[in-house]
């Protein structure tokens, strides 16, 4: 792909994309309803159990076909099928990013380097099963025969994020008393903290690292180690208690675990993917493995949506499309996720890392300096906590910032009216949004509570919202294993989308490594074992020795 970045920006399709966004420029998402009695139910697609309306943005259908031309330029639709098939579509590190290989039923081949990742994969879900099983059964358990009551999974990244949510969103799943704590943060706080809540004799250690040498997890692991050492007086008992996913088995076993009681992780899946491998444990432990199962179930079938839905009704590809719109050709620097439900208030979190870790890229896969923005900034939170709070920026600020409305139709706690409540937040969020209040309206509104010309005068211009901000609603049936599943697979593959449209290597992550190699060379003298000036600037020689004042370390 010779001078692709150039070519994109170019190309007939970007460029009629261009036109087509002037002409956009002044039409109101409100005269667009006006003009087409149908436009709602037109600009509503379904897949995979989740249904989206995309009608309150601003779009006509020759925006549609515009970006399905951008779409098809990029050969979205074969690099679709390479993806899927297991071809090496991270460029930089020649791996397949086979994630949905590990939610596949298991009745096909999937080869890479001539091994059936499938069959692997089927045989990992088998182990962790039979994990699941004993612990829930009672028949595993700690070094002085006590049934466990927690599990504590200490990861970071995506080894933290993804299994947090979904064990969060599916609370009304859990089942066999487990309680489960997720430890990430360096910070000791964490996991003294989490430590502080559990019993060693009926604690399980779940160690998610796939080097075996991430500094973060490892930190917390020997700090938990200790911490149940100490209390048994036994360096036997780490084997009981602790279990560890990774693909360094001699790493695992140096620490005292058991090398069949190590769970794989694979080249071919990035830490941000990973959820639905062995690195889901501390949710199949708190869910159960038939839930799990149903997880998996649920992101397999927008898989299949995904690969066999046309472009044009296909709601990975429509959202991607949408984002491009709106970050290339409207200046839309963030994108605001906000789930309309308690159980999934840290899908934000895990679609941040998902979204800017894959897209955040300055080059192409080939090397080449982007001609255009790369991915948006991905922030949001619960509805209706947000109305409180920066919807107001949303509303009334200067920046254009698209959202996406997440909510279920049933809730799983009824409680008088919160739920018709919580659904009317969301739907007047998504319509002020998109017709906000004129100056008139707002002077006709002052003058029906009673107020002075003059009080209109200055108040009218405070009330104005402009409107014509962009939305897209996403409704669940209710917040299931299967919805959850395939509410997070169309976001991986929205995310792929917009990839393959702005040509960078959505599955690499090379800008997370400068910190940590230049963290190994601060570390040292943190602590008083390397002398300064070894070569940093003066700032950070300058915090170096404040921290060594302290002499707390």
């Amino acid at each position: 792909m010779p001078e692709r970045a150039a070519q994109l920006t170019s190309s007939p399709e970007w460029q009629a994309l261009e036109q087509h966004r002037l002409q956009m420029q002044s039409v109101p998402m409100k005269q667009l309803f006006a003009e087409d009695p149908e436009r709602a139910s037109r600009y509503f697609i379904k897949g995979a159990g989740i249904s989206l309306d995309f009608s309150k943005n601003r779009i006509t259908d020759e925006t549609l076909s515009a970006l399905l031309a951008l779409a098809e330029r990029s050969d979205l639709p074969a690099r679709r099928d390479a993806l899927l098939r297991g071809e090496p579509v991270n460029r930089t590190e020649q791996r397949p990013a086979l994630h949905t290989a590990l939610r596949h039923p298991g009745n096909a081949s999937i080869l890479v380097d001539g091994v059936d990742v499938v069959a692997e994969v089927q045989h990992t879900l088998a182990r962790m099963e039979e994990v699941v099983t004993n612990v829930l059964d009672q028949s595993r358990t700690g070094f002085s025969g006590k049934a466990f009551t927690d599990v504590v999974s200490i990861g970071i990244g995506g080894s933290y994020l993804g299994p947090k949510l979904v064990n969060e969103a599916l609370q009304p799943y859990w089942q066999g008393g487990m309680r489960c704590h997720f430890v990430a943060n360096i910070d000791g706080t964490d996991i003294l903290e989490v430590l502080r809540q559990v019993n060693p004799e009926t604690t399980l250690f779940l160690i998610q690292s796939k080097s075996f040498r991430t500094q973060e997890t490892l930190e917390n692991s020997t700090v938990a180690r200790q911490w149940l050492v100490d209390y048994c007086g036994d360096d036997s008992a780490v084997a009981k208690h602790f279990l560890a996913v990774t693909a360094n088995v001699p790493g695992a076993e140096n620490f005292g675990i058991q090398a069949d009681q190590v769970f794989p992780m694979w080249d071919w899946v990035g830490g941000r993917y990973s959820l639905w491998s062995a690195i889901g444990l501390p949710v199949a432990l708190t869910i159960g493995m038939d839930n799990f199962r149903r997880l998996l179930a649920g992101a397999h079938a927008m898989d299949s949506h995904f690969q066999n839905a046309p472009l044009a009704q296909n709601l990975p590809v429509v959202m991607g499309l949408l984002g491009v719109w709106y970050n290339n050709f409207w200046n839309a620097h963030t994108h605001a996720i906000l789930p309309y439900d308690q159980y999934l208030r840290s899908l934000p979190d895990h679609l941040q890392q998902l979204d800017m870790e894959s897209n955040g890229k300055s080059v192409t896969e080939t090397g080449e300096p982007l001609a255009c923005e790369s991915g948006p900034i991905i922030w949001g939170g619960t509805g209706s906590n947000g109305q409180h709070a920066y919807h107001q920026l949303i509303h009334q600020g200067t920046r254009l910032i698209p959202a996406d409305f997440i909510i279920p139709l049933k809730t799983h706690n009824p409680v008088a009216t919160h739920h018709a409540d919580l659904f009317a937040n969301c739907l007047s969020q998504s319509q002020a949004m998109m017709a906000g209040k004129s100056l008139a309206e707002a002077r006709a509104e002052l003058a029906a509570e009673g107020h002075s010309e003059a009080e209109i005068e200055q108040l009218a211009p405070h009330k104005v919202i402009p409107g014509n901000k962009p939305s897209n609603t996403l409704v669940l049936e209710q917040v299931t294993p299967e919805s959850v599943g395939a509410l997070i697979a169309l976001y991986e593959h929205r995310t792929f989308v917009q990839g393959v449209i702005w040509g960078v290597d959505s599955f690499d992550q090379w800008g997370v490594e400068l910190g940590k190699q230049l963290g190994k060379g601060i570390l040292p003298r943190l602590l008083g074992k390397e002398p300064q000036g070894s070569g940093s600037d003066s700032s950070t020689d300058h915090l170096i020795e404040l921290f060594r004042s302290v002499g707390d370390y």
